[in-house]
């Protein structure tokens, strides 16, 4: 077969005026070739080449199938087939997945970067995602997340309930794993925030959250309304939590999940070259960090970690969809409650009298020890069983004490009732109240 350079030089003495067979000798070419060519002067194709096996071609469909459910990120399908066996270049799955992958630019979307000072500024959002629990049902989660302007750290954390008091608690562990707090942060209109806008177009805060940021000493800014992409840093790192860990997390429970994202933290995403600063956010958080603001003590703090519950007459309070116990005698009476991803914590004033693990399920139910050690039961003698709700109950402030002998309690056996525990409970109040 010819190459194209010959073909062409056959078709130009051919229209020069050249004969068939001086066009042969010219060229060295037998006459049958000079006229097949002349005949179709098409220039020749090149040969197809058998297409080589890739590493990738086994992973393949996994690739496929994880794209189908919108993981589109390169990085974290080259960090997933790894795991798998995977052991080719990333650029080759980075190849695999850009025809999947569209993007669109719009000018109402093109914001100016601002850059800040070290200490300066942290930017905080919610994200929110579904996810199939094992029962097959969809349900949901938040992820608080807070980025610091200079050095880029990231913090993620995941919460069922995304109201004020979880919002401070988040806060106060942001806070707890950067090593301080900056001078401001940045939040787009949230309710946590800010309530409404008045007729003047400003802020009606959240009178919680307004404590809360006056008692540690960072200001409060706002983004302007219906423009969050002015704090573009935490936009971005809501998004890179979703493609990076939470598209590829599978976890038990939430405190299983928060683990992860705390591993996640440590060996990714606050040790990756930053697109933007070219550095690391932990090795600038060090830097960073000497002009952050102090934290106050933990004692001041104790307000905002903790939430008002009445405690029932059964002797349970209720927490995040459960119920978990607290001893009797402060059924009726109202308590604190502390709680993290692992446990929670039941205080009256400053004593604590429960501690239970923190159920990821709802509807559980959790018994303290001791729980009902001592209540009476009901009877006719109403004095007798005061004179014993008196002794259970001495030294707690919210009731009023009635001292009686022991050996006056001597008389009172337990008997067989159908009467209920919460039945119990409520009269042995009602009458003391009385």
């Amino acid at each position: 077969m010819l190459g194209g350079a010959q073909v062409r030089r056959i078709i130009e003495l051919k229209a020069a005026g050249q004969t068939v067979s001086g066009i042969a000798r010219q060229l060295d070419l037998s006459r049958n070739t000079v006229k097949k060519y002349l005949r179709d002067p098409g220039l020749p194709q090149p040969k197809s080449r058998r297409k080589k096996g890739s590493k990738l071609d086994s992973h393949i469909p996994y690739l496929t199938g994880r794209i189908e459910q919108g993981v589109l990120s390169a990085v974290v399908l080259f960090r997933e087939v790894q795991e798998r066996g995977y052991n080719g270049q990333y650029t080759v799955v980075k190849d695999f997945v850009r025809p999947f992958r569209r993007t669109h630019v719009s000018a109402s979307r093109v914001t100016t970067r601002f850059e800040t000072d070290p200490g300066e500024q942290a930017q905080v959002d919610f994200g929110r995602y579904s996810y199939i629990n094992l029962e097959g049902q969809t349900r949901s989660i938040w992820a608080f997340v807070m980025v610091l302007g200079w050095s880029r750290a990231l913090y993620v954390e995941f919460i069922r309930k995304a109201d004020t008091a979880s919002f401070i608690r988040c806060h106060l562990n942001a806070f707890a794993y950067f090593g301080g707090m900056t001078q401001t942060i940045l939040y787009d209109n949230t309710k946590q925030v800010v309530l409404e806008r008045d007729e003047a177009g400003q802020p009606v805060w959240n009178p919680q959250f307004l404590d809360f940021s006056l008692r540690l000493g960072f200001a409060i800014r706002l983004c302007r309304p219906y423009r969050p992409r002015t704090k573009g840093k935490v936009e971005s790192g809501v998004g890179y939590v979703e493609k990076n860990f939470w598209l590829g997390a599978k976890f038990v429970d939430d405190a299983d999940l928060n683990r992860q994202a705390r591993h996640w933290l440590d060996h990714v995403a606050n040790v990756r070259t930053h697109g933007t600063t070219r550095e690391k956010p932990c090795e600038r958080l060090v830097v960073e960090r000497p002009a952050f603001r102090p934290l106050p003590s933990l004692e001041s703090l104790s307000v905002f970690v903790r939430e008002p519950r009445k405690v029932g007459w059964d002797g349970f309070v209720s927490y995040g969809g459960n119920f978990y116990g607290v001893p009797w005698r402060y059924a009726g009476q109202t308590v604190d409650v502390q709680a993290n991803n692992l446990e929670v914590q039941v205080f009256s004033g400053s004593t604590r009298i429960a501690v239970h693990p923190r159920s990821a399920q709802r509807g559980a139910r959790f018994l303290v020890e001791a729980q009902y050690d001592g209540l009476p039961v009901p009877g006719d003698d109403a004095p007798r069983r005061r004179a014993l709700l008196a002794s259970q109950t001495e030294g707690l402030p919210e009731m009023e004490v009635e001292q009686r002998s022991l050996a006056e309690y001597d008389a009172l056996v337990a008997v067989g009732t159908t009467a209920t525990l919460e039945e119990v409970l409520a009269t042995v109040f009602r009458e003391e109240e009385a």
